[in-house]
């Protein structure tokens, strides 16, 4: 009897591994859409058109963004280009938090909320480091919804204008991600 079942078991194994492997090399496999998009960031904590303001800090809601430990809501205009008369394409919307003892740095975590054009109603979730001094600064994209499903990437993040009395901001973001 046991010769039978080790007989039977062991002819059914081929029928049974053989669909696996042919469903495993020829099933199609989807290759990842890669996407580059550069959009400006309008953030302005003074003015008429104040889009960001802060919320916690050494010194409560009126302590400044250039200060340690200072948390700041943000719901700036997303714009095509830097001009603030340019095509208003979506919004970031988050916080961030001086994050950086001396004061220079912030640590970021917004949504880019696609409102117009091609992306409309699709999401990207950013987060990353911003060393205002420097250059350009790299953050992550770590997550998005709608396009950009599964997404993952990177931006290098650049400053078109910054007005430190008046703390106001223009940047520039160069995405790269891939998603489905």
């Amino acid at each position: 009897m046991s010769n039978l079942l080790n007989l039977a078991s062991s002819s059914l194994l081929p029928l049974l591994v053989l669909p696996l492997l042919y469903w495993g090399f020829n099933f199609p496999r989807r290759q990842p859409k890669k996407t580059n998009l550069t959009f400006y960031v309008h953030d302005y904590l003074s003015g008429h058109d104040t889009s960001a303001v802060t919320v916690a800090g050494k010194d409560g809601h009126t302590t400044s963004v250039l200060h340690f430990g200072t948390l700041v809501a943000v719901d700036d205009p997303v714009t095509e280009g830097p001009d603030p008369k340019s095509k208003e394409i979506g919004r970031a919307q988050g916080m961030y938090i001086n994050s950086q003892l001396d004061g220079k740095g912030l640590h970021l975590v917004f949504s880019v909320i696609f409102t117009d054009g091609e992306y409309k109603g699709s999401t990207l979730e950013i987060q990353g480091a911003d060393i205002f001094a420097m250059k350009e600064r790299e953050f992550s994209v770590v997550s998005g919804t709608g396009y950009f499903r599964f997404v993952k990437g990177y931006g290098i993040m650049t400053t078109e204008m910054l007005d430190i009395p008046n703390l106001r901001g223009i940047l520039k973001l160069d995405v790269t991600v891939k998603h489905y």
